[in-house]
């Protein structure tokens, strides 16, 4: 593996031998539906509390991703998981029911690729034959933990966010068929000020430019190698952003290039305010709908930026500022892997 200041190279190309995306009764509603392998109808999945259903999720998108790679729990070396819920209970606990030796992560909405990025380096150095990284949010959970409980009806401004109620997990080979992960930039964290908890995205695009320049600069590889750069969830605010400042940049990305998991996880007509956010959100979209793209032929190179505010309600009462990161994570498919 080389090593290029910010960026981990990964000579031995780690293989996403299979992936599955959980949702919601709203994101069975939503523009990815067809790319779920199991939608819920109800908000309590069968459970007394949200943070169980939480639970759930997670659970069922790392059995699902274990059904489709034929392997059992007991072939995975390590699981790399994370959420939003406090000291994040939900990955702990499914933890628990799964009995894989665990690494519980936090990088709030940045989760995703943290753990992929971290389980691609443990299979590139020969760490393990197989890991499962996997990332999850509920959208009333969430809600209850950091704004209102939705049972308030609380009114949002346009700049908020709705968090998905979602888990997306990867099983991370050493050899197999499938996309292979190349590299992956490690996001340090960025705060330009912003206090607002409903404009995440605003707060966010900063941390992903950041990450982005440096992962065409470690490479010393143009924007145009990759058919697409897609963010985790800055929605339509935070993208606008990271569009003009990347091209303050010089970092050229076209409208069509630069996509945004928060943008296109539901449909137009849902009242999502500016877009989907939550763990939930870049990894149901990567591990359902774009390596989908992938295997059909679709795309054959895509960069998956996912961003993380690093606020709690402790930081929020104590009126601190936002601290935000993003990490990337490239993965390539030639359909002949």
């Amino acid at each position: 593996m080389n090593q290029i200041q910010r960026t981990w190279v990964f000579d031995n190309q780690p293989v996403i031998t299979s992936s599955a995306a959980v949702g919601g009764p709203f994101e069975a509603k939503g523009n990815l539906a067809e790319d779920f392998d199991i939608l819920h109808d109800d908000l309590w999945l069968g459970e007394d509390s949200y943070e169980k259903a939480h639970k759930i999720l997670l659970e069922e998108s790392i059995y699902k991703s274990l059904e489709k790679a034929s392997l059992t729990k007991d072939d995975i070396q390590f699981l790399l998981a994370g959420d939003l819920i406090n000291q994040i209970t939900p990955s702990s606990f499914a933890a628990r029911t799964l009995g894989i030796p665990y690494f519980g992560l936090f990088g709030a909405c940045s989760t995703s690729m943290e753990g992929l990025a971290l389980g691609a380096f443990i299979v590139n150095h020969g760490g393990a034959e197989h890991v499962v990284t996997a990332a999850s949010s509920h959208n009333s959970a969430v809600e209850k933990q950091f704004r209102y409980p939705t049972e308030y009806g609380g009114q949002k401004p346009p700049t908020a966010q709705w968090t998905v109620t979602g888990s997306g997990a990867c099983v991370v080979s050493k050899t197999g068929k499938g996309p292979r992960v190349t590299s992956a930039t490690i996001g340090r964290v960025m705060d330009l000020g912003l206090k607002d908890p409903f404009n995440m995205g605003g707060a966010m695009a900063p941390a992903a430019v950041d990450t982005i320049e440096a992962h065409f600069k470690d490479r010393g590889i143009d924007p145009s190698y990759y058919d697409l750069v897609v963010t985790g969830d800055l929605g339509k605010i935070g993208r606008k952003v990271a569009l003009d400042l990347l091209t303050e940049k010089d970092v050229t990305l076209s409208p069509e290039q630069f996509k945004d998991c928060g943008l296109l996880i539901y449909k137009d007509d849902q009242p999502v305010m500016a877009g989907a956010s939550g763990p939930g959100c870049s990894a149901t979209v990567l591990y359902g709908h774009l390596l989908n793209k992938m295997r059909k032929g679709e795309l054959k190179k895509i960069l998956v930026v996912a961003t993380g505010a690093l606020l709690s309600p402790l930081s929020f009462q104590q009126k601190e500022t936002i601290p935000c990161i993003a990490h990337a994570v490239s993965i390539e498919y030639g359909g002949d892997a």
